[in-house]
């Protein structure tokens, strides 16, 4: 136990926040809001493999190695979807999913 927060209560925290992401991914129109959702997700993943780390085996980093290692691939991920998202604003004047669905260019 950390200070009187159970594993339970980290895994339950990072499971809803996984789930927020997983609803705002499905429900949001707007590719911004999407790419906030799926940051989401990482990072209550990322959370999970410090979380785990801490309580199976505290001397060893592992889960904050992965956690850095996840931290950089989705600062880059997100990076990577800005340009896409900035280049299709410009071709299109609209970053709405439905609307650049409809676009036949």
């Amino acid at each position: 136990m950390i200070e009187g927060v159970s594993l339970f209560e980290i895994m339950s925290l990072t499971t809803i926040l996984f789930f927020i992401g997983i609803y705002g991914f499905l429900t949001r129109t707007n590719l911004i809001a999407m790419l906030m959702s799926l940051e989401l997700m990482v990072n209550a993943e990322a959370i999970n493999f410090v979380a785990i780390n801490k309580y199976l085996s505290p001397a060893v980093l592992q889960g904050q190695v992965f956690s850095l290692f996840i931290i950089a691939l989705a600062a880059a991920e997100t990076a990577l979807a800005l340009a896409i998202i900035l280049h299709l604003y410009r071709l299109t004047t609209t970053i709405d999913v439905k609307e650049v669905e409809e676009l036949k260019y």
